[in-house]
């Protein structure tokens, strides 16, 4: 082999969708960056080539290498024509409940209006509310320090991890499924950017339903996204990780590689594929993992 050599991998693939039905390529032909690829390397660029979403699974046959030059691939940007903002945050209410066994806050005055008249000019009134809060309240941001106690807290996090991000959105909503896995992000250019997954669970957010059989990613998904480098990592659902069992692997491996996580996102249907920005800053406290933001997208 010369070191202008080039090559290219042919193959058969069966691939099927989590939203239902199938695709069949027989004597696919893509490039391969060396001369030996392994299935699943093969499955992964089959999935990215083609831009497929909601994959399931892919099962490739018949691969072999080819001394052939490069033919190239292609790429689809999704942009949205006008600039808008849109918020992707729950409101804090009284009360509220973010998630079982999590008091809600204690929204009071400190300073009512009526107090203030006596303090100021005559005209002159202010308000001063007091709030008693746990930091997992509404849509918030999770710091490494929040799983680990020698993790990057709230006001160590670097705003270019938090703020004016290049953004994906990854829909699996309605296809059915709690566990969402690394199929679901293939299609994807994660790096550097925030990924968003749109599981359409926000629908269910105010009522008991919101709080059972939530949309989740999977430890091979978790492990995708901090091996390709994700920013930020958001979902519209009560937890990224399954709470029905005691341990959190997303969580674990997200922060450990220093990737904010953003649970509780809304609204995440009015945004498109890609071409937008995304913010979500909390308070910069000191030794505190988790605070609420105000997560918003600029289209």
């Amino acid at each position: 082999m010369t070191e202008t050599q080039q090559w290219r991998v042919e193959f058969d693939a069966d691939v099927t969708f989590r939203n239902g039905g199938s695709l069949s390529v027989r004597g696919f032909r893509l490039d391969s960056p060396s001369p030996e690829l392994d299935d699943n390397t093969v499955a992964d660029a089959l999935v990215r080539h083609l831009g497929l979403l909601m994959v399931g699974t892919v099962t490739v046959t018949n691969r072999r290498m080819l001394a052939e030059a490069h033919k190239g691939s292609r790429g689809i940007e999704t942009t949205a024509p006008d600039r808008r903002l849109v918020d992707l945050s729950h409101p804090i209410r009284h009360g509220m409940t973010t998630y079982p066994g999590v008091p809600g806050p204690e929204i009071s005055d400190h300073l009512t209006r009526e107090a203030s008249r006596v303090i100021y000019a005559p005209g002159t009134e202010f308000h001063i509310g007091k709030i008693t809060i746990v930091a997992n309240t509404g849509t918030y941001v999770d710091s490494p320090f929040h799983r680990y106690p020698d993790g990057t807290d709230l006001a160590g996090l670097p705003l270019d991890r938090l703020a004016d991000l290049d953004a994906v959105v990854v829909r699996v909503a309605g296809d059915g499924r709690r566990s969402i896995d690394r199929n679901a992000f293939l299609p994807f250019d994660v790096a550097g950017r925030a990924v968003l997954i749109h599981t359409g669970w926000d629908a269910n957010w105010g009522t008991e339903a919101y709080f059972a059989g939530h949309p989740h990613l999977t430890a091979d998904a978790a492990e995708w996204l901090v091996e390709q480098g994700a920013a930020l990592v958001g979902i519209d659902s009560l937890n990224i990780d399954g709470t029905h069992t005691p341990d959190r692997p997303v969580h674990t491996a997200l922060l450990a590689a220093d990737i904010p996580v953003v649970e509780h996102l809304r609204g995440l249907d009015q945004l498109p594929p890609s071409g937008f920005r995304f913010h979500a800053v909390p308070a910069p406290v000191i030794d505190f993992g988790t605070f609420p933001v105000r997560a918003y997208a600029i289209l």
